[in-house]
């Protein structure tokens, strides 16, 4: 006579804790990866010294008059344009997880759905966290300085970082949605080379454009950022020391923006998670 076995279904839904464990739990997977593959650290550390480098060097004295005049306009620039880039990494790597199986795998498993793609998301960040140093510390050693206070790098780190969150969810869909890394990268260069160029990144914003295209860098999330992160950590207009820069006015515009984007996309990345994998 065999004794019965009794078995005890896994829960349909998990609680809040579990699901912020599973999530801490692939940021660090996600992260340790990195000892597997340095170069993708590489990569998030040459691409942000060639271009301030190139920027400064080629463009510098021709637009401001020398280099020197022109790393406050290109520093923050640089840094928030860097930052859209690194979170293209997270549809990269999303998608490279999708087609060798590895989602199909978080799938079967009792944890939070949400939390292999936050976890992508959150690891994506740290890195944009180096990125961002990189590019200071590069600034730093060609000229660039803080202008008001060092504790004022903080929350130019914070806005960035809560900006590329948000962010994030674009390239997430775009990661869950195509067949191919490649494709991500193609989308990235696509879309965010003219979000950046077509804003106040790499030069002031001046009458002689036209207005829908001024109007265009004005209200750009990429200017509104750049513009927060120059009142920060230089705290003054550019093209005019005398008058101040403001940054709550730009830092809440630019987080509005976040904020729309991931309301779009969050649900359209939910809805590409639960039919591809």
């Amino acid at each position: 006579m065999t004794a019965a076995t009794h078995t005890t279904p896994l829960p349909r839904q998990v609680g809040l804790g579990t699901g912020l464990r599973n999530t801490m739990t692939l940021t660090w997977r996600n992260l340790v990866q990195i000892k597997h593959n340095p170069m993708e650290l590489i990569d998030l550390s040459i691409q942000p010294i060639m271009f301030v480098l190139l920027f400064a060097f080629v463009f510098g004295p021709a637009m401001a008059g020398s280099v020197s005049d022109y790393l406050p306009i290109l520093i923050p620039g640089i840094i928030v344009q860097n930052a859209l880039f690194a979170s293209m990494t997270t549809g990269v790597g999303l998608n490279t997880d999708v087609t060798k199986g590895v989602f199909d795998r978080f799938r079967s498993l009792p944890i939070a759905r949400t939390a292999p793609l936050a976890g992508r998301i959150i690891a994506d960040t740290v890195k944009q966290a180096w990125s961002m140093l990189i590019v200071l510390v590069v600034g730093f050693a060609i000229g660039f300085r803080v202008e008001t206070s060092w504790i004022n790098l903080v929350p130019a780190f914070l806005l960035l970082l809560a900006f590329s969150l948000l962010f994030a969810w674009v390239s997430v869909f775009v990661g869950l949605a195509v067949n191919e890394p490649e494709k991500v990268q193609i989308f990235g260069f696509t879309i965010i080379f003219p979000i950046t160029f077509l804003s106040n990144a790499f030069i002031p914003v001046s009458d002689k454009y036209p207005t829908w295209i001024r109007t265009i860098m004005e209200n750009n999330p990429v200017s509104l950022l750049g513009d927060a992160i120059r009142g920060l950590l230089i705290g003054h207009d550019v093209t005019d020391p005398s008058v101040a820069q403001p940054v709550a006015g730009p830092a809440i515009a630019a987080l509005l923006w976040g904020v729309a984007i991931a309301a779009v996309f969050i649900p359209l990345s939910m809805r590409a998670f639960r039919r591809g994998v």
